[in-house]
């Protein structure tokens, strides 16, 4: 199955949360998107693997994605080594993405930055000749994104752009709330995290805003990218 864009994330919610309303926005438009989570979130303080599973195919369903799987690393103890380099060669291979959107490049939680460092790693060897997978008994063939961009997380990085995503604020945290078990519920009995309060909750949004005031639109999204980035023309450009 080929996608436009693959997203990829070290726990499920990694990728709602990041950029859960560029992908609503994009499927909007009739691109194809698929998900990667890399770990089941085993560690997390709420929930367990089985409630976080079903939590994602929920996410899923809201946003429309076409694919989703999980690659199964050990929530943690994420490394950039052959083994976990070649899960994600796989799956670039399998989906053939012309953009990958991954984690933050620095943030809170250690596997946020390890991730990014591996799945951008995992893009560029995709690319090699050299390097090579099978699925399902048949030779892959190399594959490249032409594009690598980081979302941003815990931490207010500045961004290189901003989507807007304007319209499709309400779908992000639509998704973002399919994962009942890790965000705002004050039915809860389990034990309270930094993403678990209404104060967290509220600045899903709050951070849209100020992400979209910089650029002039009602609600963005920010990313880093690891290249510069070329324009054939400026449509689309928002003054």
């Amino acid at each position: 199955m080929k996608v436009d864009v693959l997203a990829i994330g070290a726990h499920p919610d990694d990728v709602e949360l990041g950029c859960g309303g560029t992908i609503a926005k994009l499927i909007s438009e009739g691109k194809k998107v698929a998900i990667i989570d890399l770990t089941q979130g085993e560690l997390g303080t709420r929930g367990t693997n089985e409630t976080r599973a079903i939590e994602a195919q929920n996410a899923a369903e809201i946003l429309g994605i076409s694919a989703r799987e999980n690659l199964n690393m050990k929530d943690g103890f994420l490394v950039n080594s052959e083994e976990y380099q070649l899960r994600i060669i796989k799956a670039i291979r399998t989906y053939r993405p012309e953009i990958v959107f991954c984690n933050a490049i620095d943030d809170r939680h250690p596997d946020h930055a390890k991730a990014a460092k591996l799945a951008s790693d995992a893009c560029f060897l995709s690319g090699l000749i050299k390097i090579e997978t099978e699925e399902s008994g048949k030779k892959q063939e190399k594959w490249r994104p032409k594009q690598v961009f980081h979302y941003i997380q815990w931490k207010n990085l500045e961004p290189d752009f901003v989507i807007d995503i304007s319209g499709f604020l309400d779908k992000k945290i639509e998704s973002c709330l399919a994962y009942k078990t890790q965000f705002y519920d004050p039915t809860s009995t389990e034990p309270t995290t930094p993403i678990s309060s209404k104060s967290f909750l509220d600045s899903i949004t709050y951070r849209a805003q100020d992400l979209g005031r910089l650029a002039d639109v009602e609600h963005a999204e920010g990313f880093t990218t690891e290249k510069t980035l070329a324009l054939k023309n400026f449509d689309g450009i928002i003054c």
